[in-house]
């Protein structure tokens, strides 16, 4: 019996609808980065698990796909040491962004700083598989690597403003600031928990306060330390509000200051740059990775259900575990796989999404005096089908409905006699003739 086919779970096929929808993504937001000069560039799908590890924190280090080495992995184990170092020295990126790192030292001197890139290419997570989380998922990333400037941060936020705009989907941009949540465990006694607080805050969305209190807790914090961060992540109000009434409870941290006087340059620049989605600082908002050191961003869609479609953060010395210290960055990585699912569900993708094909040329046994008129309509760069068997043409229009083609070209004995071409157009079922020679006026009606 022949073995049903599957693919892992986690990992989806595309078929090519649905690729055609994720190059409109792709070529979106890419068109976005290019314009504020962002260069792209690509690294292997696998990096040394000595790149990879300790980078994402404890349960970062635990989704990542560790790959077996090659040959007799288990041939020279040593059974008194631990296993998996011995057998496995590679693993999938998790992230585009701790690869970029180390190309940047890798590349440093062939790199003009500071260094803008984008990259667009998928990343594997050994993640629990549901709704909106995948283990094979694209990123869309774009990064400035050699300054400090909180300009960029603004790019970023301009940036993902244009593409959802593009887009035509109402987001907002939720901001913090990782010093602020270092002022936090330090004003409430627990200077060297920073990492466990932001672990148990990030998950606030999806297990709730009173659970997130429990884990803190659980962690080694005190019922009291935990009274001062909760009323902190519930505040409400607009920006310049939320500052405010941070200062008080933030004025022995030296830390928390500096991060909340990040935050209002930040939206200083935010308000005068004149962003057109909604904009706010949330002090719950933590990102789980534990490279991030400054501004952190997290972008959720407004009209449909589902976690963050975007993310990223300031990061001071990623490059330093690479060699290069003192090396500032900041980035934003959009999740092409979730704003895919937003795009379907809002019914979202532009119809021409559906089919790149414009015009079939039905097959009347007309093909050479077709070929030509077919050749140069594709020479000014309009897709054209001419379908290769004779055949009835009920079938040959259901090929056209089914591939979501708008135009259809019939063309017989006739029409051959008369030196013109038939175009229909297939949704409101104008149709015209034109002369075979006419390319252009073919081209000006269908577009």
């Amino acid at each position: 019996m022949a073995q049903k086919p599957s693919i892992p779970k986690g990992t989806r096929d595309f078929g090519p609808a649905e690729t055609a929808a994720r190059n409109y993504i792709f070529d979106t937001i890419r068109s976005v980065f290019r314009t504020y000069g962002y260069s792209q560039i690509e690294t292997p799908a696998m990096e040394n698990l000595s790149t990879l590890l300790g980078k994402y924190g404890e349960e970062g280090d635990k989704l990542l796909f560790r790959i077996l080495n090659s040959g007799d992995a288990f041939a020279n184990v040593d059974n008194t040491r631990p296993l998996t170092p011995q057998v496995c020295e590679k693993g999938l990126r998790y992230d585009l962004t701790v690869p970029f790192a180390r190309f940047v030292v890798q590349h440093q001197n062939d790199i003009c700083f500071p260094f803008r890139r984008y990259q667009i290419q998928p990343v594997w997570r050994a993640d629990r598989p549901q709704k909106g989380r995948y283990r094979e998922f694209y990123q869309c990333d774009a990064d400035v690597i050699g300054s400090t400037s909180q300009l960029n941060e603004l790019e970023l936020v301009q940036i993902v403003d244009t593409v959802f705009r593009k887009f035509g989907v109402r987001v907002c941009i939720k901001i913090n600031n990782r010093k602020v949540l270092t002022g936090l465990a330090e004003i409430c006694g627990f200077p060297d928990k920073v990492v466990d607080i932001t672990v148990a805050i990030d998950k606030i969305d999806k297990i709730g306060m009173e659970a997130v209190e429990e884990e803190m807790i659980s962690k080694g914090l005190t019922p009291e330390a935990v009274k001062i961060i909760e009323p902190v992540l519930t505040l409400k109000g607009s920006a310049a509000e939320k500052i405010a009434a941070m200062r008080p409870i933030m004025g022995s941290s030296e830390t928390g200051m500096k991060g909340l006087d990040e935050l209002e340059e930040l939206f200083g620049f935010i308000e005068a740059a004149g962003i057109v989605n909604e904009v706010e600082i949330d002090l719950s908002l933590a990102r789980g990775l534990n490279y991030y050191t400054g501004a952190i961003f997290e972008v959720k869609a407004l009209d449909f259900q589902i976690g963050s479609i975007c993310g990223g953060g300031r990061y001071d010395n990623l490059t330093g575990i690479f060699g290069l210290p003192g090396m500032s960055g900041v980035g934003i990585s959009f999740g092409a796989d979730r704003i895919y699912d937003v795009l379907s569900g809002l019914g979202k993708f532009p119809a021409e999404v559906k089919s790149s094909t414009k015009i079939l040329f039905a097959n009347m046994g007309e093909a050479a005096y077709l070929i030509p008129v077919i050749s140069a309509l594709r020479s000014r760069g309009l897709a054209c089908e001419l379908y290769t068997d004779k055949t009835k043409l009920k079938k040959q229009f259901d090929y056209a409905e089914r591939k979501g083609i708008p135009f259809i070209s019939i063309n017989g004995s006739d029409e051959v006699a008369q030196g013109i071409v038939n175009i229909k157009n297939l949704e409101s079922g104008e149709q015209k003739s034109f002369a075979k020679d006419d390319a252009d006026g073919i081209l000006a009606f269908v577009s």
